[in-house]
């Protein structure tokens, strides 16, 4: 038989057994939550999804990532829904990012010969495409000629916009007429589109898109063949549409009356070291649409998504967050 004395101490060391495996159990614990955080950060989001959607009998391809409120992005010329890479992820982590390839871009097959490419024909597939995504009014961003298109399906069709985002939208429309430095920026712009469109009419897709990439981000001759591989890529699988682009009927007009009547929160932006006709035409847009705000992106130009794309997110998600959706 036991004494009292053994059975106290059997107790005890089946008490320390008990805390000791506790013990072990919660350091266990700490240590998969410590590394679980390594491998998963608290901001991380799902991994972009790619998908493909008919609109108008023609497919497009499009990628989306996050969730929270849909933001749509419109790529320019000569590009693709690749443009918005260095951007996505910082969207994501706070909203529903999502960017499509339009109309002719992109490398698959066209529909047709290119005989319906026009910004009224982009601006057509991308109010369906917003309706087809079935998430409400969204949050609009457009880049160069992408911004022309999104500034055409938003003031026609403002019931699929929550908010407009334009940085340096190519809305010629938009240059003043009635001063000397408007009429000096139409020249100069007609100045730097010469040879692009020249090599375009000849043919030579490939050049005139080195051409105008050079062209619209202020850049040394012979600078295209010194961009990173992924981006030369991105450019020269969509130069095909160049000749396509420049035949295309004149784009709808849209004047200041008309933005006037746009009675959506609007962002513009342009960088701080942009061309003159890029100043004046987000300048022309800030001031005809209701309290619109204007952003100047320092140290870029027409180039700002990539150049700084930190600096880009942010003012976009600042505009954003004063404008959450209903």
């Amino acid at each position: 038989m036991r004494t009292p004395d053994e059975k106290e101490s059997r107790r005890t060391a089946g008490e320390r057994s008990q805390q000791n495996w506790e013990e072990v159990m919660v350091r266990l614990s700490v240590l998969a939550s410590l590394l679980l955080s390594l491998v998963i950060p608290s901001s991380a989001t799902s991994a972009p999804l790619a998908k493909e959607v008919e609109i108008n009998g023609v497919r497009l391809p499009y990628v989306e990532q996050g969730s929270g409120e849909p933001v749509v992005f419109v790529h320019g010329v000569p590009s693709d829904l690749r443009s918005w890479e260095s951007v996505r992820e910082g969207i994501a982590k706070k909203y529903h990012f999502i960017a499509y390839t339009q109309r002719y871009f992109g490398t698959g097959p066209w529909p047709d010969d290119g005989k319906n490419l026009s910004v009224a024909t982009l601006a057509g597939d991308l109010a369906k495409f917003i309706g087809t995504l079935n998430a409400g009014p969204v949050h609009l961003v457009g880049w160069s000629y992408g911004g022309q298109v999104a500034t055409t399906a938003a003031v026609k069709n403002p019931s699929l916009v929550r908010s407009l985002i334009l940085y340096e939208a190519s809305v010629a429309s938009m240059l003043p007429t009635d001063s000397t430095e408007g009429k000096a920026a139409r020249e100069d712009r007609a100045k730097m589109l010469a040879p692009v469109i020249a090599a375009a009419k000849a043919g030579d897709a490939v050049q005139a898109a080195k051409l105008l990439q050079e062209a619209a981000f202020q850049l040394p001759p012979g600078e295209f063949d010194r961009f990173p591989q992924d981006r030369q890529t991105r450019v020269l699988d969509n130069a095909r549409t160049l000749p396509l682009v420049f035949a295309a009927p004149p784009p709808p007009v849209i004047t200041c009356d008309m933005l006037k009547s746009f009675a959506r929160p609007t962002l513009v932006m342009r960088g701080e070291k942009t061309q003159a006709f890029n100043t004046l035409i987000a300048e022309s847009i800030g001031k005809c649409v209701p309290g619109a705000q204007l952003v100047v992106l320092p140290n870029v130009n027409h180039d700002g998504p990539v150049r700084d794309p930190a600096a880009f997110n942010a003012a976009v998600l600042d505009f954003l967050s004063k404008h959450p959706g209903l």
